[in-house]
């Protein structure tokens, strides 16, 4: 670990990168209110998500569901996933704009800020629409989760903000590039999941440069700070992907199945393969380490 903090991978210059990313997203951006035919029915049979990725996959509970609930189920957990990334759009966004607050507009990392903005946007209007096609409820996390994260927006800063719009949207770039090759999954879930993980790459791109570019700045007791702040969110996103109202759409006790999917392994495994790429990124620049990396093992992230 000492090694890989004192010869830490040099960060690509700022403004270069941002220049590129903004040259990409003039060439391949989308616009999914006319991108996306939203008058298209919605097919019968198919899945709002691939049944392994499911919380209840391989669970007594999922076994005794038939085919049409799991149907129901997945789309609902889907529009969850969607709803839990609508709140977390809104909240990356406002630690964006208090980072370039200030700064040069003529320079490029603002107008690529404002670029990310832009794409957050019409994610947030995409992912409201799909649960609106689908019927399903506009799911949020609880009110203690929504509080922690407006207090977050107000108050989070450096490298732990970059890294903690890392934490949501890799896990999720693994779970939409599945969705979107998979065959047996509703074509609006795979058009969104498409939208999504070409416009994500990039914002993924720039916080990884941000996050390398920050952190060897760190003291001692200021990284602390900072593994601390990313494992939290780690472990907050990771408890709300999902939330229990979900499994009241095919008449489970949101309660129990909540329980039954906290203690499934499988998903755990799911979520633990996704975040692999972002936990060694994370650990190699330093911000995995020390007591907080217990929560990222009570979120079976690691």
């Amino acid at each position: 670990m000492t090694a890989t903090l004192t010869t830490p991978k040099k960060p690509v210059d700022r403004q270069e990168l941002s220049t590129r990313l903004l040259g990409s997203a003039a060439k391949k951006s989308y616009d999914p209110v006319v991108d996306i035919d939203w008058s298209a029915p919605i097919p019968d049979g198919l899945y709002g998500l691939s049944p392994e990725w499911s919380t209840l996959y391989r669970t007594p509970l999922w076994d005794a569901l038939s085919e049409e609930q799991r149907v129901t189920l997945t789309i609902h957990e889907y529009c969850s996933i969607s709803g839990v990334g609508i709140w977390f759009e809104c909240l990356l966004m406002q630690l964006v704009l208090r980072d370039v607050y200030g700064d040069d507009p003529a320079q490029p990392h603002v107008q690529w800020a404002l670029t990310e903005i832009a794409d957050e946007c019409r994610h947030s209007v995409m992912f409201a629409r799909t649960a609106e096609t689908f019927g399903a409820p506009s799911y949020q996390p609880p009110a203690s989760i929504l509080r922690l994260g407006k207090i977050f927006a107000a108050k989070g800063d450096g490298p732990s903000a970059y890294a903690a719009i890392l934490v949501a949207e890799e896990i999720l770039d693994i779970f939409q590039r599945d969705l979107m090759k998979d065959e047996r999954v509703q074509p609006l879930t795979r058009a969104t999941s498409q939208i999504h993980v070409v416009e994500e790459a990039r914002h993924m791109r720039f916080a990884r440069e941000e996050v390398a570019r920050r952190t060897p700045e760190l003291s001692g007791w200021q990284r602390r700070k900072h593994r601390t702040i990313v494992a939290s969110v780690a472990a907050i996103v990771a408890d709300n992907l999902v939330q229990p109202g979900v499994y009241a759409s095919v008449g489970l006790d949101p309660a129990e199945a909540k329980t039954a999917a906290r203690a499934n392994d499988h998903y755990a495994a799911k979520l633990r393969d996704a975040a692999a790429g972002l936990t060694r990124f994370l650990r190699e620049v330093g911000l995995i380490g020390g007591p907080s990396e217990l929560l990222w093992r009570r979120a079976k992230l690691l």
